[in-house]
C-alpha cells in the first residue's frame, strides 16, 4: 500500500525542551509493508516515509503503536496519524481523498494486528526521485526532439505548451490532464480537434494559433468548456465559419480569429456577453452580423477585411403575403418567449427558432424578412477600435433585418431624414 502526498512529521517532545518544530511539509511517498526487526528477528508491519532529502526512508512500527487518527478533513485530502513511539504526529495533506481513506484503513488494520494477510502490503524500498519531487504545474515543449514519446505528461500539469512539434493531431495523453487550465498547441499541423478536449473541465485558455484547422467542433461548443473557457486563439488557420452553437461558450473574454478565411462571424455573437477582446483581422468578411451591435468590447480589430459599402436600397426581399401559419407561430414563440425543445416540437423547428432574426422593431422574423446592410461606427460597441482600413475608417457594414414592409419603409424614411 502506497500513498503520495505532502507530509510533515511533528515531534511532540520538542516543546518540553523549549524547541519548536520547523513546520514545513515535504512531498513524500508513504508505504505500508513488512520489515525484519534486527533485534527481535521478527517481521513486523511498518510505515515508511520517503522524501526527496531522505529517499531511503524512515520506518515506524504500526502494530499497537497508533495512539489516534485525526480524520476530520479527510475529504480534503488531509489527516494526521499520532504514533506512541516515537512520540510524533504524521500530518498528511494534498492527498487524493479516496487513496487516503484506503491508506488509513490499512494503517488501522496494521495497528490492530488483525487480518494482516488481507492487507495490501508493499515492499519497503527507497523511493524514486520522480515520485518525491514537487509536482510540476507547468511544462513547455518547443522542439520535436523534446517531445515525450514513451513517458506520460505529469498528471499535475496546469499549463502545457507544445509548439513547433509538427503535431498533426492532439495527443490523447494530454486529454487526461484534468487539472489543465492552459493548453497551447500553437504552430503545429493540427487539422481537427477531438471532442474530448471538452472533458478538460478546468480549461480556461486554449491556444491553437497557426495550425491547419478547417472547422471548430460543435461538440466542443456544447461541452464543459461552456463554463470554463475564457481565452481562445484560433488565429492563422483555415476556418471559413464557426458553428451556430459557438456562442454557447459564454464565458469567453478574449477571442482571436485573425488570418483565417472567415466569410461571416457567428450569427448570435451578441450572446457572448462577457467578450471584451475580439480580433478578426485579415479575413474575408463582407459585413458583420446583426447581433454584433449587442457586444460591449474593450478592444476590436477588424483590419483588412473586404467590407462592402452599405446601401440601404440594396436589399433582399424574402416576404410572403400572407405569412404562413408556421412563420406566424414561430414568431409568436420567440416574441412571447414560449418554452420549446425537441421533446415538444420537431428538432428542425428548434433549429429554426434558434437562428431567428430580430427586426428593428425588436420583433422576431425567421424565414420571411427583408435584409439589407447599414453602416455602423465600431466605437458604438468597443472602447478601442483598430482602423478598419488604411483610410482611417472605423465604420463597417452590419446586417439589418425587417419583419415587414412597414418596418422597412420606416427605416428608409429615417435614412432620408438623416440625409437631409
Amino acid at each position: 500500500m502506497k500513498l503520495q502526498c505532502e507530509v510533515e512529521v511533528i515531534n511532540r517532545m520538542l516543546p518540553t525542551f523549549g524547541m519548536r518544530n520547523r513546520g514545513k511539509a515535504a512531498r513524500a511517498v508513504l508505504s505500508i509493508g513488512r520489515h525484519l526487526d534486527k533485534t527481535s528477528k521478527i517481521q513486523n508491519i511498518y510505515l515508511m516515509i520517503c522524501t526527496l532529502k531522505d529517499k531511503a526512508g524512515c520506518k515506524y512500527k504500526l502494530k499497537e503503536n497508533i495512539e489516534q487518527f485525526f480524520t476530520r478533513f479527510v475529504e480534503e485530502g488531509k489527516a494526521t496519524v499520532r504514533l506512541k513511539e516515537p512520540a510524533i504526529d504524521v500530518c498528511l495533506s494534498k492527498a487524493d481523498a479516496n487513496n487516503l481513506k484506503n491508506f488509513l484503513s490499512a494503517a488501522r488494520l496494521a495497528h490492530r494486528g488483525s487480518e494482516v494477510d488481507a492487507l495490501p502490503l508493499t515492499a519497503l524500498a527507497p523511493a524514486r526521485t520522480r515520485d518525491v519531487e514537487k509536482p510540476k504545474s507547468k511544462m513547455s515543449i518547443t522542439s520535436k526532439k523534446d517531445y515525450p514519446l514513451t513517458s506520460c505528461f505529469p498528471y499535475s500539469l496546469e499549463q502545457l505548451q507544445v509548439s513547433y512539434c509538427r503535431l498533426s493531431r492532439v495527443d490523447m495523453r494530454m486529454l487526461t490532464l484534468k487539472k489543465l487550465r492552459k493548453l497551447d498547441l500553437s504552430n503545429n499541423h493540427i487539422k481537427k480537434l477531438p471532442a474530448t478536449i471538452g472533458d478538460l473541465c478546468c480549461l480556461a485558455e486554449l491556444v491553437l494559433h497557426n495550425n491547419h484547422l478547417e472547422a471548430f467542433s460543435t461538440a466542443l461548443c456544447q461541452s464543459t468548456l461552456q463554463h470554463s473557457l475564457q481565452y481562445l486563439d484560433l488565429g492563422q488557420n483555415k476556418l471559413r465559419a464557426l458553428p451556430i452553437q459557438f456562442c454557447q461558450l459564454r464565458e469567453l473574454v478574449h477571442l482571436k480569429l485573425d488570418d483565417n478565411e472567415m466569410l461571416c462571424l457567428p450569427f448570435k455573437i451578441g450572446q457572448l456577453s462577457k467578450l471584451r477582446f475580439l480580433s478578426a483581422a485579415r479575413n474575408q468578411l463582407p459585413y458583420l452580423p446583426a447581433d454584433f451591435r449587442r457586444l460591449s468590447l474593450e478592444n476590436l480589430d477588424l483590419f483588412g477585411n473586404p467590407f462592402k459599402h452599405p446601401n440601404p436600397l440594396d436589399h433582399t426581399i424574402q416576404l410572403k403575403f400572407p405569412l404562413t401559419l408556421l412563420e406566424m407561430a414561430s414568431r409568436a414563440a420567440v416574441n412571447y418567449r414560449i418554452p420549446y425543445g425537441p421533446q415538444l416540437i420537431p428538432a428542425h423547428l428548434c433549429q429554426d427558432l434558434e437562428v431567428s432574426k430580430t427586426c428593428s422593431c425588436e420583433k422576431a422574423c425567421l424565414n420571411f424578412y427583408i435584409q439589407t446592410t447599414v453602416s455602423m461606427n465600431l466605437h458604438h460597441v468597443s472602447h478601442t477600435v483598430v482602423l478598419v482600413d488604411n483610410m482611417g475608417g472605423t465604420e463597417a457594414p452590419v446586417l439589418c433585418y425587417f419583419c415587414s414592409l412597414t418596418c422597412y419603409s420606416e427605416f428608409l424614411d429615417k435614412c432620408l431624414q438623416r440625409g437631409r
